[in-house]
């Protein structure tokens, strides 16, 4: 029997290439539960849906030095 369709999962390093921000603050963001993710022994995955929601609410990187924090 096939499985049925599950989310795409994404390592946090992966996650991070795709948001254009550092892997620290995908890590950060997992410490502060700001990002849900599935742990699957001791792997941590990020779903699609969660780096939609990131890039919808507009994280990212900063435009420019003087903007950033």
């Amino acid at each position: 029997m096939p499985l049925p369709h599950t989310e795409q999962l994404h390592a946090i390093e992966a996650a991070a290439d795709r948001l254009q921000i550092a892997s620290k603050t995908i890590r950060n963001w997992i410490g502060a539960r700001r990002i849900a993710v599935y742990r699957i022994g001791r792997s941590v995955r990020i779903p699609e849906s969660e780096i939609q929601r990131i890039l919808n609410e507009g994280y990212g990187p900063a435009l420019d030095e003087d903007r950033a924090i």
